[in-house]
């Protein structure tokens, strides 16, 4: 028999004597009022000597939390039998899920994950379980695609059964499940075709769209002139610039600096994408329930974002009341309206208020953040390499000259400021993962089983990091995307807008933008970092969700 001793000072010994020693019950003749009066003391005594007595009060703790251990013991018996029971339903269900790190119960895998840099963890489990492996979040299992063949194979050559989209906690919060970004099935199906149609005929890869970034990129111009000498942080000027492009897009106007819809609108999308790439926002895609108890800045997001998603249904419902269904839409807002008023006698119809917010929040939100920290990174790249920037330079002066302002029909002869925007981008991966899929049929994968529903994560860094895919991937090189005679040349493995039917939607505004800012800001600035160029840090300020650029200011000095 061993007897631990929690608290030895309570102890009363009579004789202290090495071992043998007989244990037996002993009478208690008094206790003390906050011990238990049906209790009985232990005595212990070597043969032939004084008694050891143990305290009253020793044998109540000892009592007392045999008592109390009861309920853990047992709901600790009850939890390995329930855990052992799912455990067994789980292998029936995921046992040819492709391998992966061992999880911990509760947990999964969230505490071996980087939370500050996960990608990279996902980057060395491929090199250790292959192309495609299994994670596990808590209970939910979530297989990541990694390497362009893998993530070829599947996100094009199985378009069908990869489309869906995962019900990604913070996003599905932000947006309840409305709007082409996060939707999966037949409101997917309607909403894209709508989307893709409609950007379309408004000029989306045409003279119109170039003519309205054309104009924010002037208005950039003017916003940086004003610094002269004077150092700056760029990111609330471009982020503006950005803005205004899309609204005009989705609002058929653009917005004066001084609107406080402008300002409510950047600052939500701000907010939004910081919570998304913090651990703060890892922890809540994980543990929702948990997480989204303490008070603080998620929730000052969520409203933020409530207050933005407001300025759409506001919109939209003035215009309601004095649409002209005879009369062609002039902007998004309109057009989604009108096939509302088509498809109101529709019972399977997607096009509906909430539909209506959630894609133009979706715009608006993924249309942003992208292309201005790309233009960010863009900025401090020529800061921290001033050759690559005056060539660039050089290139402009050549070809556009310094009276106009840069056309996209500009790109095709400039084959060096193409591969270098092409580089900033690679360089900068905004997004090592794509927005999570999910999948929608049972589907079997080298000799795998994913089963319907399973999360499924495109890790895009894979292929832009590859070292058989890129002449110097480590390093921001713009000769990734130039042959030997100096001209651009593409690559097949520049997935920075994704893979397959999930692909970016805005593609082909993003690079209008990126061409026409860029261009445009270089023509007319030089620019130059506030510290020495081996102080200038180009890695990323956040890395888990999105790589966002860290915080800097420059100097803008006029070209002469």
């Amino acid at each position: 028999m061993c007897i631990v001793c929690l608290a030895p000072w309570l102890l009363c010994t009579e004789l202290s004597a090495p071992p043998q020693w007989e244990i037996k019950p002993a009478p208690v003749s008094h206790l003390h009022t906050h011990c238990l009066t049906d209790c009985s003391a232990l005595s212990c005594r070597k043969h032939s000597s004084a008694p050891l007595r143990l305290s009253p009060c020793f044998m109540n703790m000892l009592f007392a939390l045999q008592s109390s251990l009861w309920p853990v013991f047992i709901a600790t018996a009850v939890f390995f039998f329930l855990w052992k029971i799912r455990g067994k339903e789980e292998q029936r269900r995921y046992g040819r899920l492709p391998p992966g790190p061992a999880p911990a119960p509760l947990v999964g895998n969230f505490f071996q994950v980087h939370v500050k840099e996960p990608y990279k963890y996902y980057l060395e489990l491929s090199k250790k379980h292959g192309s495609v492996f299994t994670l596990w979040f808590a209970n939910t299992p979530v297989v990541v695609i990694s390497g362009y063949q893998a993530l070829k194979d599947t996100m094009i050559g199985m378009g069908n059964e990869f489309s869906g989209r995962a019900n990604y906690p913070l996003i599905m919060k932000v947006t309840k499940g409305y709007g082409v970004v996060v939707s999966s099935g037949e409101r997917w199906k309607q909403l894209r075709r709508f989307t893709l149609s409609t950007l379309k005929s408004f000029g989306m890869g045409r003279q119109t769209i170039e003519d309205k970034v054309k104009e924010e990129a002037s208005c950039l111009v003017q916003s940086f002139s004003t610094f002269g000498d004077s150092a700056f942080n760029p990111k609330y000027l471009i982020f503006k610039a950005v803005c205004n492009v899309i609204c005009s897009i989705i609002f058929g106007q653009r917005f004066e600096s001084d609107d406080s819809r402008l300002k409510l609108l950047i600052d939500a999308v701000d907010n939004y994408f910081k919570v998304l790439s913090s651990p703060l926002g890892q922890a809540y895609n994980i543990f929702p329930k948990i997480v989204g108890l303490f008070p603080g800045q998620l929730h000052d997001m969520f409203s933020k974002v409530e207050e933005a998603k407001n300025v759409f249904k506001l919109e939209a419902e003035a215009r309601m009341k004095t649409l002209d269904p005879s009369s062609p839409p002039k902007d998004f807002i309109e057009a989604f309206l009108l096939q509302m008023e088509q498809g109101k006698h529709n019972p399977n119809t997607e096009f509906h208020l909430n539909n209506l917010v959630g894609t133009t929040w979706g715009m608006l939100s993924a249309g942003i953040e992208t292309t201005t920290s790309t233009i960010r990174q863009s900025l401090l790249l020529m800061m921290k390499y001033p050759d690559v920037q005056a060539r660039v330079q050089k290139e402009i002066d050549e070809v556009v000259g310094r009276e106009r302002c840069p056309s996209i029909d500009d790109r095709q002869n400039m084959p060096y400021t193409d591969a270098v925007l092409h580089e900033i981008q690679r360089n900068a991966d905004i997004a090592p993962t794509a927005v999570p899929h999910k999948m929608f049929y049972d589907t079997e994968l080298k000799n795998y089983l994913i089963p319907k529903g399973t999360i499924i994560l495109p890790l895009l860094t894979s292929v832009l990091s590859d070292p058989e895919l890129w002449k110097n991937p480590d390093n921001f090189d713009p000769e990734n995307f130039l042959d030997e005679k100096g001209q651009f040349k593409r690559n097949d493995a520049f997935v920075v807008f994704g893979m397959g039917k999930r692909a970016c939607l805005g593609e082909a505004l993003a690079r209008v933008e990126l061409f026409i800012m860029f261009t445009s800001l270089l023509q007319r600035f030089t620019f130059r970092g506030t510290q020495p160029l081996e102080e200038i840090d180009t890695t990323p300020a956040s890395c888990s969700f999105g790589r966002i650029p860290r915080f800097y200011e420059c100097y803008a000095v006029h070209r002469k």
